[in-house]
């Protein structure tokens, strides 16, 4: 019974936020359980009253100082390494005053992972009153690369009879759904941040709104968002690696008072995609960009050119981003033209129906070859700076007729289709479900501020 009691002090102490989360949610269901049986009881008027008064007795003050003096103290702390770290950084950062314990992270071979190969691992010590180490856990991608979408390691450093040991384990990732909500203050990633939603996550936001709202131009002072998610964890704790880290399933998001919804919505044959919560859905002919979400650094419209140093009409967005940045195709269609042209560099064409086109130059690689079919959020090359450039980045251009147009323009006004007939009922009963979810959102994110 008393050590079912410390490994459920040690799990309060280490994962307070998840704690409070699933109270808060455990409590919204005992809310809508205590609605539907309200009604039936009897009125609390009718009830009879009485004054109860109980005297409670307390030890005395030296008694309670006494038994706190008894009680052993153990600190836990979080954080995640650093490509600069040392054995002796790390422990510092995380409060821990042991000499010991650095010199093993540095000698013991096992240990030494936890400074080795990338940044980001996920580390926690506990430390007893006078700083020396108790345990140190660090959590990271899985050694084998084969595992590392489904399965974590987990390094354990212990103090016990014999010294310090370290081992190693390779446990399965767990899913977890989480909520949260923000208010945008500066641009979307600083609010996200704010609200610790992973940058994965964010970009998904950001991707399912893209036809909705230009991020780069659109977002106001004051918008807000609430959303559901999906997040990968090892222990309990958010992975921060990897580009697998879970899938946004519902979203709101306020944008100049306007209000745009979608819902992850997966019919019986197990095919998936966004809809709003009238059943039309938010993929359309074209997404609004063939980059996942990145820096407009000149849009549609009149620019001096930086290198012919004219004034003239930009018939293209330029995206930057690192060389070697995926470059997608922003629809279906055929490849008419893979290879160099002139100031475009490598430079990429895609066909698509009714006399539409796309082009993606100053690419770093071709990805496809002419005549090839490719899909939209196919990979048709990389970012580069080959060409006409100052600098990587992507030059896109939309063509209808052979005339270029705004690629926004037309991804918000491209064909969307509506949620199957026969999967309709199912679907707005669904999205009912998590309308009233995503309402509870911004309580919940609450309760994470309330347990700092």
């Amino acid at each position: 019974m008393a050590q079912l009691a410390d490994r459920t002090g040690r799990f309060v102490t280490a994962h307070p936020r998840s704690l409070t989360a699933a109270v808060t949610l455990a409590l919204a269901g005992f809310g809508v359980t205590a609605f539907g049986i309200a009604p039936m009881a009897p009125d609390a008027s009718d009830l009879p009253r009485r004054l109860v008064t109980e005297v409670v007795a307390t030890d005395d003050v030296q008694t309670q100082l006494d038994a706190l003096a008894d009680h052993e103290i153990e600190l836990y702390r979080n954080d995640l390494t650093r490509a600069s770290d040392t054995a002796d950084t790390l422990l510092r950062r995380l409060g821990a005053s042991d000499a010991a314990a650095a010199s093993f992270l540095r000698r013991d071979a096992t240990a030494r992972l936890v400074l080795e190969g990338r940044a980001g691992k996920i580390v926690q010590v506990r430390t007893d009153a006078t700083g020396a180490l108790e345990e140190l856990v660090a959590r990271f991608a899985a050694t084998d690369a084969k595992l590392q979408a489904t399965h974590f390691t987990r390094l354990t450093v212990s103090r016990t009879d014999a010294g310090l040991q370290a081992r190693v384990e390779t446990l399965p990732l767990a899913t977890q759904v989480r909520m949260g909500s923000g208010v945008i203050r500066s641009s979307l990633f600083a609010a996200t941040d704010d609200a610790r939603i992973p940058d994965a996550i964010a970009s998904q936001l950001a991707e399912v709104f893209s036809t909705d709202i230009d991020f780069r131009s659109d977002l106001r002072r004051g918008d807000s968002f609430s959303l559901i998610y999906e997040t990968l964890t090892a222990d309990g704790e958010p992975i921060t690696w990897g580009s697998n880290s879970g899938r946004l399933l519902a979203a709101e998001f306020v944008n100049g008072g306007q209000r745009h919804e979608a819902v992850w919505y997966q019919d019986p044959l197990g095919k998936g995609a966004y809809f709003d919560f009238t059943g039309q859905s938010k993929k359309r002919s074209f997404l609004a960009s063939p980059l996942e979400f990145s820096r407009v650094t000149s849009g549609f419209a009149m620019r001096m050119h930086p290198i012919l140093n004219t004034w003239r009409q930009h018939k293209g967005v330029d995206y930057g981003a690192p060389t070697g940045t995926a470059v997608r195709s922003v629809g279906d269609g055929e490849v008419t033209f893979a290879g160099w042209q002139n100031g475009y560099g490598n430079v990429v064409e895609v066909a698509h129906s009714n006399g539409r086109s796309t082009v993606y130059a100053h690419l770093s690689r071709l990805g496809v070859r002419k005549g090839e079919r490719v899909q939209q959020g196919d990979t048709v090359g990389a970012v580069g700076a080959t060409g006409w450039a100052t600098g990587p980045h992507l030059h896109f251009e939309f063509k209808v007729g052979g005339e270029q147009r705004n690629p926004l323009a037309i991804a918000q006004s491209s064909e969307a289709v509506s949620i199957a007939p026969a999967s309709r009922a199912r679907f707005l009963a669904w999205a009912t479900d998590v309308r009233s979810q995503l309402g509870a959102a911004a309580t919940v994110a609450h309760a994470g501020d309330w347990a700092e």
